[in-house]
């Protein structure tokens, strides 16, 4: 094709037509020749075939989020490139589930599984976990596990970790946040009710009576109106509240007497003492049983239910429900462990100063004739066998062969706080005595609104 003069014609007829083009109309054409001479440059280049098509991929790559290195446990190195997601998919443990099945239904390799349980102690006891337990995960790109995290108390999680075909296992500290608080209660119905109005748990309330239990029969002198006030502590761990603490100190009023006892840690002795350094824990318990009800109480002249006829009961009888603890009074030796028509099975301990204590009608016992047994520990459970009408446990205190009233008899006393111990305890019990003065004053306040 003849190029060169294509173009000049194309010129010499816009000069003839020029007076009616206007400079857009001028643009136009000439934009029109340039395009076309590339055109017909493109058909007569030898280089370039109608047949060949050039296809060119440009992949966009979005910048990735840097991983954050979480900081190392106390005593261990922090492991480079290990990040700790703030994603976890927590599994619970099921009944009669094991680990090697839980990493199954994840779609981890078992093989990596048997390597973390070899790494070392605290990994091996992974293989003994219980329904409810929880494990985290966090998996990596490769759909393989990258951490793995358990709880190994409410303090401590066990952190094993996954790089580059390594593994790595760290126990690594939950930080814990401890809060004073406090809480005051009116008993209008029971302790438990009391302690529910106050925002206690159940178990604070077992604690709080724990405290008092040698002063104390909460199962027959607690009356409406009685009351109680505590300083106490509140867990939270990561933001959320864990539990409640220890006691700080507390005072409970019970039909007008006023008890009150401080929380002291000094060295081997960790226990709660009266203001002025007396040990609230006796050498017996009050009642040897928690949170039942008088059905009979110590009578002489009691008309037996069974019998119909006048027979002393040297005892106290504590309804509960079958199966319920008892608990030895306080340290001794098993001198009888029996099963009678009359006492049904029974226990009998001696302690020292020639006390001795006697436990009626159980359901079973858990001790032996001549074993040792300590304060609080369990005995046997309440039954109804022998000569009884219902399920309960009739308990005796006897002094030198003389029976004795269980609720009123003067209990031995523990040795008191003395010497820089005490000067220490008085020291640490004045704050927390001062905060519950100021308590009780202001729930008094209240009341009278």
């Amino acid at each position: 094709m003849e190029t060169p003069r294509l173009l000049k014609a194309i010129r010499d007829r816009i000069e003839d037509e020029s007076h009616w083009l206007t400079r857009r109309k001028l643009a136009i054409v000439g934009l029109t020749l340039i395009v076309f001479g590339l055109l017909v440059g493109l058909l007569e280049s030898p280089e370039v075939t109608q047949d060949a098509t050039y296809y060119e991929t440009i992949e966009l790559l979005l910048p990735e989020r840097a991983a954050v290195t979480p900081p190392a446990a106390a005593g261990t190195a922090a492991v480079p490139g290990v990040g700790i997601d703030e994603t976890w998919l927590s599994v619970p443990v099921r009944s009669g589930q094991t680990l090697d099945a839980i990493f199954r239904e994840q779609g981890f390799s078992i093989a990596l599984l048997h390597r973390i349980l070899a790494l070392n102690v605290d990994t091996k006891g992974l293989t003994d976990i219980r329904p409810g337990d929880v494990f985290d995960f966090r998996a990596g790109a490769d759909g393989e596990l990258a951490e793995m995290r358990y709880s190994l108390d409410e303090a401590r999680y066990l952190l094993v970790r996954h790089l580059d075909d390594q593994l790595y296992a760290d126990v690594q500290p939950r930080e814990i946040i401890v809060e004073v608080a406090e809480s005051a209660g009116v008993i209008d119905s029971s302790l438990f009710m009391a302690g529910k109005r106050a925002g206690l748990s159940d178990a604070m309330v077992m604690k709080l009576a724990n405290i008092f239990v040698w002063d104390i029969d909460f199962v027959l002198d607690i009356r409406e109106g009685d009351h109680f006030l505590l300083v106490y502590e509140k867990l939270y761990r990561e933001g959320e509240f864990l539990r409640e603490g220890e006691i700080l100190a507390a005072t409970f009023i019970n039909q007008g007497a006023r008890y009150q006892a401080v929380r002291f840690e000094d060295g081997d002795t960790i226990g709660y003492f009266a203001p002025d350094g007396r040990n609230m824990k006796k050498a017996f318990l009050r009642a040897p049983l928690n949170f039942s009800y008088i059905s009979s109480g110590f009578n002489p002249r009691r008309m037996h239910p069974v019998l119909k006829r006048i027979r002393p009961h040297n005892g106290i009888d504590y309804y509960a429900p079958r199966g319920t603890p008892v608990y030895a009074a306080g340290d001794g030796t098993v001198t009888r462990s029996d099963y009678s028509a009359a006492n049904g099975h029974h226990v009998f301990i001696k302690h020292a100063g020639g006390i001795e204590t006697k436990y009626l009608h159980f359901t079973r016992r858990t001790v032996q004739r001549g074993q040792k047994v300590h304060q609080g520990q369990t005995i046997g459970t309440v039954g109804s066998t022998g000569l009884a009408t219902g399920p309960h446990l009739h308990y005796e205190f006897v002094i030198d062969g003389v029976h004795r009233n269980p609720r009123t008899v003067p209990l031995p006393k523990v040795e008191p706080l003395h010497g820089p111990q005490l000067l220490a305890f008085q020291s640490a019990a004045a704050p927390l005595l001062t905060q519950l003065s100021r308590l009780e004053s202001a729930s008094l306040y209240a009341s009278r609104e």
